[in-house]
């Protein structure tokens, strides 16, 4: 595992180093969204609902919608402008009993391992911990936010779990809840002794996620019966995918070109089917300045004639 965070954990005079690691993960395979007609991916581009023009990171900036449809946008120099919290430190405010903190408060889970030389500190805290039943209610700067937390044990490492602040729980307004519903002694009787006769101790190993596995099995009967298919070439960027609609539309073009030679090779006269009829060029009339010239190109040839039967009448009398 790779930490994410580096601090320390300060409970009155004791100062614990620790690093921070994700202890939990997703399992859920993933699946990428495809065109059902070559397999290519699908990819959704930023766009503008003014303009529809394609926007890049650069040009992206937060906004805030009012109650009353007003937008306030907020820049960088703002954000700079408010505190952040940049401290190394989980703080212990308070020890409270386990039993006291409502499980829809706890988040997200991370993994706290001791520096080399915070190993007996760190088992210190962890042995009070259990010894005493309780949670310590802390404080952590985490991704430049503060956000409350609690350290709890959990066989020899101790977990800081994070919390949601009380305003981020919903109220479940339902209005049948408040509906009067009679429920007679014997019912709550009959229920009570169903709970009893199925109460077991938790073991989550006993669990296994039955649509995963039967997902995995599906894709490894496809892959095994040659149901796959090659991957489209992956877009890496738009400068790389106008090249390749270049490439795309060069091979089209020159493949197009040989295809309409070959054609204009087979058909009569190397014009094809529809092609339209070529018209003859009228002969280039003669110069008059240059009427001499035919002549004497024939008077040419004659001489040389009467000049190849002397040689060879001399050569049979010899």
């Amino acid at each position: 595992m790779r930490s994410i965070w580096k601090g320390a954990v300060s409970f009155g005079l004791v100062n614990v180093p620790v690093k921070l690691y994700a202890a939990t993960q997703d399992h859920d395979i993933r699946f990428h969204q495809v065109h059902r007609e070559d397999g290519g991916r699908v990819r959704y581009k930023r766009t503008c609902e003014v303009d529809g023009l394609e926007v890049s990171y650069a040009d992206i900036a937060k906004g805030f919608e009012t109650t009353d449809g007003k937008l306030v946008m907020l820049t960088q120099e703002d954000f700079d402008s408010l505190p952040v919290v940049t401290g190394r430190e989980i703080d212990v405010v308070e020890f409270v009993a386990a039993g006291e903190v409502d499980p829809m408060l706890l988040d997200k889970s991370y993994y706290l391992e001791p520096d080399s030389r915070a190993a007996k500190p760190y088992a210190l805290l962890r042995e009070a911990l259990l010894e005493t039943d309780r949670m310590a209610i802390v404080k952590v700067a985490l991704r430049q936010r503060e956000t409350l937390a609690v350290l709890r044990v959990r066989g020899k490492a101790i977990v800081l779990q994070t919390m949601l602040w009380p305003d981020e729980i919903r109220e479940p307004a339902f209005d049948i809840l408040d509906a009067e519903v009679e429920l007679r002694p014997q019912e709550v009787q009959m229920a009570s002794s169903l709970v009893a006769s199925l109460v077991s101790d938790f073991n989550p190993d006993q669990f296994e996620d039955e649509y995963k596995a039967a997902l995995e099995q599906l894709i490894d009967t496809k892959v095994s019966g040659g149901d796959v298919s090659d991957l489209a070439p992956k877009d890496t960027g738009r400068d790389d995918a106008e090249v390749v609609d270049l490439m795309t539309a060069l091979q089209r073009s020159v493949q197009r070109a040989q295809e309409s030679r070959q054609t204009a090779n087979t058909s009569p006269q190397g014009a094809t089917p529809t092609d339209p009829p070529a018209k003859k060029t009228p002969a280039p009339k003669k110069d008059p300045a240059t009427k001499g010239a035919a002549p004497k190109a024939t008077a040419k040839k004659s001489t040389t004639k009467k000049s190849t039967t002397k040689k060879a009448a001399a050569r049979k009398s010899a």
